[in-house]
Order: structure tokens, then C-alpha cells, then sequence
């Protein structure tokens, strides 16, 4: 009875010195940080613009009064919250780090290069973090005239001692789309950018919000910094990778599962919830429904119900098509480092864009990736499976960089009603297994109000945002709930980013028939884009991962929209093998069977070892 006495006193104790602590550093100090714990409560701030963007971020002169304001207020950002998010503290840190480059500071941009490194979660992202920009900062150190051939030696030479010594395997992908991205870069694709993106916002709304004007730093960076070594940087690193011409390791074929055909299995009904499925790609493993037809449920953009499998392309977009599958696969090619005609063409082609082009180029190839996705998830989500059977949830997404429609709450009332409309139609259908990948957050409905002109300032955009979105959300989550039988699969979102701090839907919901799935590489290595948190539980192969496209083509894409069908397909295979199984047993073999890491980040699947787990 004493020591159970004296271990209340000591809880006691430390109870008020917790408390008495605070209370010092608020006297001392001022208010105590506030806690930032979801990334719609980040401050914004609002930015008057006059006239285009281009001019502001071109010029030095306009573009000083403009930096010091955002400088102000990132920093106080930083002074007066505690961020609780590693992903937004980077960003906040990259805003300085850049005025800080453009200013001359130094110093400050070294230490700022320091912190966010620090920040950095990812193996790749930890290694290669600062690596052109430290590099442009030790070639100033050293050679003032940034025109010179000399400046552009020591910038080669500054890259190249940063590289050597990376562990290679670990850095090789994320160099890869590096280098991809400087290849394609040009002054004419970040102006076309600017005119596409940011003035209709300025047009409707007289100035930026911080969402977007704090990109502004960075394009100022790339305009006066960055594209000027762009023949340095592309020389350097693809001398490195040609030293290094080692593919990873792929851990992949060792581990998969395929079913023979002609075993006493039931079929398993599957749905793509997605972009719409190229059908006649399935033959007979397509579900028809009463009248024999193929079982579809569509709505168009505006959220009313259609037909259709897929998206219908104008006369015009279809004829375009064979040509945006080359550049498709020219973008995966670059992206992978492989020299390929597709890979040169769409170099070709980008060199020679005019700003005014960029926009119909860019929605253009959105509309095709869009159009191809499904089709795509789909064939991953079936491969190996001879007793799989397709049920199709086509969704129409906005492909265009203003959203079009705009946001409303007729809109969002109808895309509530559809989910459940959706799920209601797979339980029809007896779907045992639904791949989701795809994803919204509030920020992304906040972001499409300002770039609507909706909403009379950045308070009212946020209230209007969060109730919309809440709409959705509780919509969403209680469709899945009223299927307890269907295991729903969700991508992590290809962010960087916490999907939990960012509120993304699906990934972000806790749900006990959702399985939420990151993205890694062949050889089982954090993807750079994936997302990430507590409710991804999960990871598969997510990058440069092979599918149909429509037509019945095949082509290489990577995100999380790949590694989602990959545990799909195994959740699948699973209940072939064991038809009795629960949604949430399907998840505890799938967690049990999986490898994790090291570090602890990762979680990777083993089809082999689950597939044996499920028939046991």
C-alpha cells in the first residue's frame, strides 16, 4: 500500500513541474507556440499583385518588396507555431533558403540548407538534399562572375565532389527524375506556367494567397539560378549516372504469385474505382450485369451519372491519342533515364514550346495520363489471377490547371451522394476487393476556390473549404462503413507528405475495412513522391511498374497509384485461396507476411509468403 502511495506523489510531482515549466516560458517569453497539428491550419496570408506574375518574378526590383513580405510572414510562421509536420517545415525553410540565394545571403541560405536536410525522413531525400543548390553556394564562394565558363566549372565541380561517395543504389532513382526535370526545364515552360496557373488567379481574386505565392521564391530561383547552368547540371549528372550504370536490384519476382488456371477456385469480384477500365482489354473476366452487359457505374465531371466505361474523347482527342502515348512513355523514359526515340521526341518538343503553348500541352497530356490510369490500375490489379472479375466505378477527373467546373455545394452534394451510390453498386455486384487511387484533401478544395475567384478573402475560402470538405469526407467514409464485407485499398497520395497531417481521403481515414498502401521501388527503397503516416500501414512496388493503357498497349508508370492495385491484387489472390476471409483478417495476413525495414518506415509486401499464410 506505501509504495503504491509514493508512486501517485512522484506522478504528482511530475505533473506540476510539466506545468510550472510552461508557465516560466510564457512569463518569460510571451504566448507559448501554438500547435499546428493539420495542414489547412497553417496561416495564410494574402499578396497584392498588380498586373502578370512573369513581370513580378522577373524583375529584381519588383520582386524585392514582395520577398520581404513573404520572408515576414513564413518567418513568423516558424516563430509563433509549432509546426508538427516535418513536410511543412521543409517547405517553409525552402522559402527562406531560396531568398536567401536570390539576396546574397550566403550564409543564411548554407544554415537554411542545414535545417532542412535535418528535416528530411527519406534515405535518398536525407542524401541528395541541398546538392545544386550547396553547389551553386560553394561556386559563388569562389568565382563572382556568374557568367563566366569558370563559374560553370565550379558548379560541375561542386556537383560532382557532392556526389561522389552517395550510396549509390539508394540515390539512383531520385537522380534520375532529377535530371529529367532539368532536361525538360526551359524559361518558356515556367512562364507558360505562370500564365496558366497564377494570373487567372491574380485576374479574379487581385493578388496570390500563400499557397501559391510561395512557390514564387522558387521560380525566381529557376529563372535566374537554375536554368542558366541547365547544360552544366544535365552534363554532370548524366556523367555520373553513365558511371553508374547499375540497375537496382529487383525484389519483386521473387516474391509474386501466380494462380494457376483450372483449380477448384471461385471467382472474386473486383472493382476499379477510378478513371474508367478499357474492358474489351479483359475479354471474360469482365462482370456483366442482368442484361449482359458489362457492369459499369459512371458520373461525369459535374457528378451526374453517365455511361460509359471510359472517358469519351472528342474526334479530336482520339485522333491525337497514338501521339500522347509516345508521350507518355517519352516522360517514363526520362524519368527512368532510358534514351528511347519516345525520350528524345518529347525533349524535342518541349525545347520548342512557347509560353502560350504550355497550357493546351500540359492539360492535353493530363487528359491522356487521366484517360490511360484506370485502365492501367486495373491491369495491375488482375495480373496472375485467371479468377478475377472486373466491376468498374468510373470517376471523371478535372484534367484541366483551373478547375472546370468550379467548386460548389451543389457539386459537393452530389459527389457525397455518388459515393454512396458507388459502394451501393459494388455491394450489387458482390465486389469483395475495391482499388481507390486517388485522393483529395481540404487544402486541394481550397486551393480550387482561390483559383475559381470564389470566396471574398482567404478566411471565407478556408470556412467554405473545411464544410465541403467535411461533406465529402463523412460521405465517403460512411459508404465504406455500410460495406463491411468489402476491403477497400487506398493509395497514400504521392505528396511527400504526411497523409494524415494533409487530411487526404481516402488514405487518411480509419476505417477497419480500408488498407491504405505507400510506394517503393524494385528493390523495395522509399519512393521519393509517396506519402506517408500512420494510417499507411503498407508498401508495394510503385515505381516504373508495367500495365495496360487503353488500346491495349503497355506502358511503364509510376505513384502510388501503382503500389495501391499491387496490394489489391494480392488481397485478391488471398481470398481465392480462402473465400471465408474478412476484410479485416485479408489485412492482418497481409501485415504479418510483410517485411519491415530497418528504419521502421517501410512495411513491404510478400504475395508468396501470404498467399501460403491465407491457405493454410
Amino acid at each position: 500500500m506505501g509504495s503504491g502511495q509514493c508512486m501517485i506523489r512522484v506522478m504528482h510531482t511530475r505533473l506540476v513541474v510539466g506545468i510550472t515549466g510552461a508557465l516560466i516560458t510564457v512569463l518569460l517569453f510571451g504566448q507559448a507556440p501554438k500547435k499546428i497539428t493539420r495542414a489547412a491550419d497553417v496561416p495564410q496570408f494574402q499578396y497584392s499583385v498588380k498586373g502578370k506574375v512573369e513581370d513580378l518574378v522577373k524583375s529584381e526590383e519588383a520582386f524585392r518588396p514582395f520577398a520581404a513580405q513573404v520572408r515576414k510572414n513564413v518567418e513568423s510562421i516558424l516563430r509563433d507555431y509549432e509546426v508538427d509536420d516535418a513536410s511543412t517545415k521543409r517547405g517553409l525553410f525552402s522559402v527562406l533558403a531560396s531568398l536567401d540565394l536570390l539576396e546574397g545571403h550566403d550564409e543564411d541560405a548554407r544554415r537554411r540548407l542545414g535545417e532542412i536536410k535535418a528535416l528530411e525522413e527519406k534515405p535518398a531525400a536525407k542524401a541528395l538534399s541541398g546538392l545544386i543548390t550547396g553547389a551553386i553556394l560553394e561556386a559563388r564562394s569562389s568565382v563572382h562572375d556568374r557568367t563566366s565558363p569558370a563559374y560553370r566549372q565550379a558548379v560541375y565541380a561542386a556537383v560532382k565532389r557532392a556526389l561522389d561517395g552517395l550510396p549509390f543504389d539508394i540515390v539512383q532513382n531520385d537522380l534520375k527524375t532529377t535530371k529529367a526535370s532539368i532536361e525538360i526545364g526551359s524559361k518558356a515552360l515556367v512562364i507558360g506556367q505562370l500564365r496558366a496557373a497564377f494570373d487567372p488567379v491574380v485576374e479574379k481574386t487581385g493578388g496570390l494567397s500563400s499557397d501559391l505565392a510561395n512557390a514564387l521564391p522558387g521560380v525566381r530561383v529557376m529563372l535566374v539560378e537554375r536554368l542558366p547552368l541547365k547544360d552544366t547540371l544535365n552534363e554532370v549528372l548524366g556523367a555520373y549516372l553513365a558511371a553508374h550504370a547499375k540497375e537496382k536490384k529487383d525484389i519483386w519476382t521473387d516474391r509474386e504469385v501466380t494462380l494457376a488456371a483450372g483449380k477448384n477456385y471461385q471467382p472474386v469480384n473486383l472493382a476499379v474505382w477510378d478513371s474508367g477500365v478499357d474492358l474489351a482489354i479483359f475479354g471474360d473476366r469482365v462482370v456483366k450485369d442482368a442484361s449482359g452487359q458489362p457492369a459499369v457505374r459512371a458520373y461525369d465531371i459535374a457528378a451526374r451519372k453517365t455511361t460509359g466505361n471510359l472517358y469519351p474523347l472528342s474526334h479530336e482527342q482520339a485522333r491525337r491519342f497514338p501521339q500522347a502515348k509516345k508521350e507518355l512513355k517519352g516522360i517514363s523514359d526520362l524519368q527512368a533515364n532510358v534514351e528511347s526515340p519516345e525520350a528524345t521526341e518529347l525533349r524535342q518538343t518541349m525545347a520548342k514550346l512557347k509560353p502560350e503553348e504550355v497550357r493546351p500541352f500540359m492539360e492535353e497530356l493530363s487528359l491522356f495520363s487521366v484517360y490511360a490510369h484506370g485502365t492501367h490500375v486495373a491491369g495491375i490489379l488482375t495480373a496472375g489471377n485467371p479468377y478475377a472479375r472486373l466491376v468498374t466505378g468510373r470517376l471523371t477527373f478535372d484534367w484541366k490547371m483551373i478547375p472546370d467546373p468550379c467548386p460548389s455545394r451543389a457539386q459537393t452534394d452530389r459527389d457525397a451522394a455518388a459515393s454512396q451510390d458507388y459502394v451501393d453498386f459494388f455491394k450489387a455486384n458482390h465486389v469483395r476487393v475495391v482499388n481507390m487511387s486517388w485522393g483529395s484533401s481540404v487544402k486541394e478544395v481550397e486551393d480550387g476556390l482561390e483559383k475559381c475567384g470564389i470566396g471574398k478573402d482567404i478566411e471565407e475560402r478556408k470556412k467554405t473549404a473545411r464544410e465541403w470538405f467535411d461533406v465529402e469526407k463523412n460521405a465517403l467514409e460512411k459508404a465504406m462503413l455500410s460495406a463491411p464485407d468489402i476491403l477497400f485499398v487506398a493509395a497514400a497520395g504521392n505528396s511527400n507528405a504526411d497523409s494524415s497531417f494533409d487530411e487526404t481521403i481516402p488514405a487518411s481515414l480509419r476505417i477497419p475495412n480500408l488498407l491504405t498502401v505507400g510506394a517503393v521501388d524494385q528493390a523495395g527503397d522509399e519512393a521519393a513522391f509517396t506519402s506517408y503516416g500512420p494510417t499507411v500501414v503498407v508498401d508495394a512496388n510503385g515505381y516504373e511498374v508495367e500495365s495496360y493503357i487503353p488500346g491495349g498497349d503497355r506502358l511503364k508508370m509510376s505513384g502510388t497509384s501503382m503500389a495501391s492495385p499491387n496490394v489489391a491484387n494480392l488481397a485478391a489472390k488471398i481470398l481465392v485461396v480462402n473465400p471465408k476471409l474478412k476484410p479485416a483478417e485479408v489485412i492482418g495476413i497481409v501485415r504479418q507476411t510483410a517485411d519491415k525495414s530497418a528504419d521502421g518506415r517501410r512495411n513491404l509486401i510478400d504475395p508468396k509468403k501470404a498467399v501460403a499464410a491465407a491457405g493454410r
